[in-house]
């Protein structure tokens, strides 16, 4: 069978993160183009990896002969306009999370993909996680009886820089961040987020308020099935990346992380050591490259992806409600994003 040929638009740091997977680890595709408008970075991609167009801009990249697919790894707010372009070229579109910054964005985008007749898939990477799966197994099985509780904690090693914090290119800690957990809470409990409430602070990187965003947020939800749920999100974890879940049901409960990278335990007189987790590529790197394969393969077989544009728009509809809530004090109601 034939690889299936795919480009990666944006050559930032998520997409350096899709474009080395592409070309190293997905055996049924092949890395045949990137674009990026800086020609230093094109470049030094090409002294990594040999054998890949360049191109710096959307259109030339989706005139690539014999192009399948793209990766879309451009800052949020310009997922729109190059998410139209893919899809009037007739692309498969693997566009990373959040979709936009605004559902009237998103829904545009949605229109445009099903118009087109192409494949969209969104960045969830952690549902390809081996144990947040095999967590969704375990309750789709009833080991732990109904969900009634959740709790996510997503805490980055670190402050991002001032120029992508700011809202209006990433959406803001918790639409670009909390994204992750806010799917993953919708996906465990089994039903929509009704309503949240989020407390913030910025005590660690106070330069952050700057831009419009924060380093730490507590967001409490209520879900439609009567569930609750807690999500924390950090820039602030200078310690390690440290990204945790706990599901709590009328029977048991499902813990999922680990903060230990390498398994070995240190024990002298000063005390018991171990190391940290250093970053998402380390401790999601399976993932990134599992999602990748499961969007192949749902091309070459027709299969539709298991993150639905649904879920993409829901996480970021409960997303800009908590964020709404942050900005104005109070609880959210989420119909009340439109």
């Amino acid at each position: 069978m034939a690889k299936i040929n795919l480009g990666v638009i944006g050559l930032g740091r998520m997409g350096q993160v899709y474009a080395l997977h592409a070309a190293h680890q997905i055996e049924s595709a092949r890395l045949a183009a990137v674009a990026d408008a800086r020609r230093e970075v094109t470049d030094s991609f090409s002294a990594r990896v040999s054998g890949v167009a360049t191109y710096a801009d959307v259109a030339s990249l989706l005139a690539h002969p014999g192009l399948d697919a793209v990766i879309v790894a451009t800052p949020t707010s310009t997922h729109l306009d190059v998410v139209l372009a893919c899809a009037g070229a007739g692309k498969a579109i693997f566009c990373e999370k959040p979709t936009a910054l605004t559902l009237a964005a998103t829904d545009e985008m949605i229109a445009a993909v099903e118009k087109a007749g192409v494949l969209f898939q969104v960045g969830f990477m952690r549902r390809f996680d081996s144990g947040y799966a095999e967590a969704k197994r375990q309750i789709d099985a009833g080991v732990i009886g109904q969900p009634v509780a959740v709790r996510s904690i997503g805490r980055d090693a670190g402050r991002t820089s001032l120029e992508y914090a700011d809202p209006n290119v990433s959406g803001g800690l918790i639409v670009d961040m909390g994204i992750h957990d806010i799917d993953l809470v919708r996906w465990y409990i089994g039903a929509e987020v009704e309503r949240v409430h989020t407390e913030v602070a910025s005590l660690v990187f106070p330069e952050l308020q700057t831009v419009g965003d924060v380093d730490y947020a507590m967001i409490n939800l209520r879900f439609s099935n009567g569930a609750l749920g807690n999500i924390e999100v950090s820039r602030a974890a200078i310690y390690g990346y440290d990204i945790q879940t706990e599901i709590i049901g009328s029977q048991g409960t499902l813990k999922v992380g680990y903060l230990q990278h390498t398994p070995v335990l240190v024990t002298t007189q000063a005390g018991v050591q171990h190391d940290i987790v250093p970053h998402f590529p380390q401790r999601f790197g399976p993932a990134y490259t599992r999602q990748i394969e499961h969007f192949v393969s749902c091309l070459t077989t027709g299969s539709a992806p298991l993150i639905t544009t649904h879920d993409a728009r829901a996480a970021l509809q409960v997303g800009i409600a908590a964020t709404r809530s942050q900005h104005e004090g109070r609880v959210v109601y989420v119909d009340e994003v439109r």
